[in-house]
């Protein structure tokens, strides 16, 4: 827990693996995920890598394992998930499970292909025995209409050979087969155009549907006849029946042929039918079979291909037989990766040992912060703003308690408070059946990300609830009011009279309430007035205090990084500032809350007109009442505090604005004028490390790369000898005036804590008053009951709409902006790069079940 508040410290490694050791090393490095390896091949092609043909053999494994489970999901079989996690298979054994995929996948599509031309056949036969039922009882059914087919037929031949040889005996013949139902209107309007009516066709729908041999879904069609005369109309109705796709069965002529046809074709699919299911057994004992190991061999793929992903990025020494990587590693976990190389080592069987050797280097290294399932919620809020840089204040600690905070001063509400906490709680108590579901739903998976900071958020916001005394718009009336009326009875007899509570007259005598607001204010007229001057001020002190948090942490940086120049010139001139401004501004509405109480309401000092004429240097008032006047000072030596904490803080500005760039400027001509003495011919490895500071390196630090060049490992402040005065000069006026100006906006920014607050409780009041209280109001005798339950159902659901999801999606984002911009920006530079080692929990995206088990 103790890295939360700074990223670990992170060291370069340079690894030595022997080739025979390398795939076992990697393995153990990948299951203990504390690794973060270099790219040493970055400007080699992907295809000239050593381990390309490895990675394409686990490819195709991939496409084959894919190709199963579609097989299985296809049969609509649920493919088990035990939490398994297992090892990555050694080399030698990617013969077997390559085996082991090419047997199963070519069985499947074996069974796939007969059982396919079976299922074709299957749906021939099929429709061939509708089209000899649907014929034959056409045939049966329709005789005598048969005869005057016959007789249209001679009539329209006789129309068309007019003047031509004399009338003979028409033989009309017929085509008969299936279609698709949709089809069979354009297919019918087809016939009729090209044929020019000559045609006489007749249809019928097959009322179970036919199974697609394909994809399998359910096809409906329809059995036509077609009657045509002579070979010609013959051939334009096969073209037409082609072109729809239509398919033509031989039908006999004689009911004769057609029932014994009937019967062999009847046959012939009870048959058909029996084999149909045996494949159908065969291809499932199959499946069965692979759905009990297909997500481990899913997982031994992964591993296998991320292992020579990984590989490849080393650099091989053929010479030696060895490889050489290097990564970055976190200097604790140094131990843990020599433990698991030795593991490594001995699986393998290799006698050579792995060397590790930490290096100096001028990169920056990434960040890492050591998370678990309660702080990895609050560490994502931070970095999605960015990452920290190197060793820096890490703000996400603190957001912790700050965040869910100043959501509730916002969101204050008991009730709806009490609500969210529930169900944050539930997704806690419940979170390993909840996580084993392993939903794709994108919103819930937010929300249950965020189950800590939602139960957060409701309990804080309850406790604000109970300060503002307010739940479901209504007040807790624990402890009695303090009010007590002194109304005089001839008053309270005017009508329609509006009346306010004066805390003057009502409250002097009384004891105030012992928790939060008195709840007599949720039935005055005045309530917004009250709780206004109360929340705004509430919000600038919260708003300041947060802010001068941030600086103070600002402070833990410097130290840190050993910079006394930052202390003297930012640090210090920031607190000044702040305090001298806006530190003084809270003092203020604090003094005037132990000073003043209601009796002296009336000549009680206005702190926003009292604030102005600290800067317009006024401390005089034009007429009015000189002893009893909010614009005069109410306390002694008022103007002399104001004038210097004024002066101290512009004082300040050239400080801040001046002091470091040419401070920096100083130190690197001083550096230049110590060079240029040591003669012309020396080098920066002759230079006394008491004169380079405390970041040098010796000769020693001079390292050979992969290539066989030297590089160096100074600092870059060392051996850099540019140094743009005006870049730094720019950069300095640029955060003094973010800061002095932001110290004005972000104290203005903090108001919407006061904003929100009251648009909040202003919702819920409305919400009640026009949706729930209108069915207590009703004076009904039983189905009032009715209404009331109607109308709660309705309240209830509003306040879960708006007042749970959209007022709370909407004080989540503004309380994140405060922590964005208004808090962080004091103290956190955020340029950082994460930390991401290679890990298999991260290759195969697997949620970790420890923390919860």
């Amino acid at each position: 827990m103790g890295t939360i508040f700074r990223s670990e410290e992170m060291s370069l490694c340079q690894l030595f693996l022997q080739s025979e050791a390398a795939y076992a090393c990697v393995s153990e490095l990948g299951e203990l995920g504390l690794m973060q390896f270099k790219d040493l091949n970055h400007g080699v092609n992907a295809f000239q890598r050593k381990f390309v043909n490895e990675v394409r053999r686990c490819e195709e494994m991939e496409r084959k394992l894919r190709y199963i489970e579609k097989e299985i999901k296809k049969e609509k079989l649920k493919i088990p998930d035990y939490g398994e996690n297992p090892k990555a298979p050694a080399p030698k054994e990617m013969v077997d499970l390559e085996a082991t995929y090419e047997k199963i996948e070519g069985e499947l599509r074996e069974v796939n292909t007969n059982a396919e031309a079976l299922k074709r056949n299957f749906l021939e036969l099929t429709e061939l025995r509708e089209v000899l039922i649907k014929t034959q009882n056409f045939f049966s059914a329709h005789r005598h209409e048969m005869g005057s087919l016959v007789h249209d037929a001679q009539q329209a031949l006789s129309q068309d050979e007019v003047g031509f040889a004399p009338q003979q005996s028409v033989q009309l013949g017929f085509l008969a087969g299936c279609i698709p139902r949709e089809k069979l209107p354009a297919f019918e309007r087809m016939l009729w155009f090209a044929c020019r009516g000559n045609v006489f066709l007749r249809y019928e729908e097959i009322q179970q549907p036919m199974e697609d041999p394909v994809t399998g879904d359910p096809v409906f069609k329809s059995v036509f006849i077609i009657f045509f005369q002579g070979e010609q109309l013959k051939a334009r109705v096969k073209k037409i029946c082609e072109g729809f796709k239509a398919a033509l069965y031989p039908c006999p002529d004689s009911p004769q042929e057609r029932e014994e046809m009937l019967k062999g074709v009847s046959t012939r699919l009870e048959d058909l039918k029996m084999v149909l299911n045996q494949t159908q057994d065969h291809r499932h004992r199959v499946l069965v079979g692979a759905q009990k190991e297909i997500r481990t061999w899913i997982i031994k793929v992964e591993k296998i291909k991320a292992i020579y992903h990984t590989l490849n990025m080393f650099n091989f020494d053929v010479s030696h037989n060895s490889l050489i990587a290097e990564g970055w590693c976190p200097v604790r976990a140094l131990e843990d990766v020599q433990m698991a190389l030795k593991q490594g080592e001995k699986t393998s069987g290799s006698t050579i040992p792995t060397i590790i050797h930490p290096m100096k280097t001028r990169e920056t290294p990434p960040t890492f912060f050591r998370t678990n399932k309660f702080t990895k919620g609050f560490q994502n809020i931070v970095d999605a703003y960015g990452i920290a840089s190197y060793r820096e204040v890490n703000p996400a600690p603190y957001a912790i308690i700050t965040f869910p905070f100043l959501f509730a001063v916002m969101f204050g509400d008991a009730g709806h408070g009490s609500i969210m906490f529930m169900f944050g709680l539930w997704m806690i108590i419940s979170e390993k059946k909840l996580l084993a579901q392993k939903s794709d739903n994108e919103i819930w998976n937010t929300f249950f990300g965020g189950r800590y900071i939602i139960t957060l958020m409701g309990l804080f916001s309850t406790y604000t609830g109970v300060i503002y005394n307010d739940a479901f718009s209504k007040s807790f009336n624990i402890f009695g009011s303090a009010w007590r009326p002194h109304y005089e009875e001839s008053l309270l007899e005017v009508p329609d009279i509006e009346l306010t509570l004066d805390p003057a007259l009502f409250f002097r005598n009384s004891t105030p309430y012992p928790l939060g607001i008195d709840p007599i204010w949720q039935l005055s007229d005045n309530k917004i007035t009250f709780l206004n001057s109360f929340k705004m001020k509430t919000a600038v002190i919260l708003g300041i205090s947060q802010m001068l948090f941030g600086i103070i942490l600002g402070i833990f940086n410097h130290i840190h990084f050993r910079s006394v120049l930052n202390i003297l010139v930012e640090f210090i001139p920031e607190v000044i500032f702040l305090l001298s401004l806006f530190g003084y501004l809270v003092s203020l509405v604090y003094f005037k809350w132990i000073t003043f109480d209601v009796s002296q309401a009336s000549c009680a000092p206005a702190l926003l007109i009292q604030y102005i004429n600290m800067f317009m240097f006024k401390y005089t008032a034009d007429g009015g009442d000189q002893k009893c006047n909010p614009q005069l000072p109410f306390y002694t030596g008022q103007q002399t505090v104001q004038t210097i904490l004024l002066v101290a803080a512009l004082a300040c500005v050239p400080v801040m604005l001046l002091v470091k760039p040419f401070v920096l400027r100083s130190r690197h001509n001083k550096k230049l004028r110590m060079r240029g003495r040591l003669g012309a011919h020396s080098t920066d490895a002759l230079i006394p490390n008491e004169i380079i500071g405390e970041n040098s390196v010796s000769q020693k630090d001079i390292s050979v790369n992969t290539e066989g060049t030297t590089t160096s490992l100074l600092p870059d402040d060392d051996f850099e000898d540019d140094f743009e005065f005006g870049e730094i000069f720019i950069h300095q006026v640029i955060h003094t005036i973010e800061f002095c100006l932001g110290c004005i906006s972000h104290t203005a920014s903090y108001l919407r804590l006061w904003a929100l607050s009251l648009a909040h409780a202003q919702l819920s009041e409305v919400l009640w008053q026009m949706v729930f209280s209108l069915g207590l109001s009703m004076d009904i005798p039983w189905f009032g009951s009715v209404i009331v339950f109607v109308l709660w159902m309705f309240w209830a659901n509003l306040t879960i709409a708006v007042l749970l999801v959209m007022e709370g999606l909407s004080a989540f984002l503004h309380t994140l902006r405060l922590h964005w911009v208004e808090f962080q920006s004091k103290f956190y530079v955020g340029d950082g790069y994460s930390f991401n080692p290679f890990s298999f929990k991260f290759v195969l995206d697997i949620e970790s079940l420890e923390d919860i088990k």
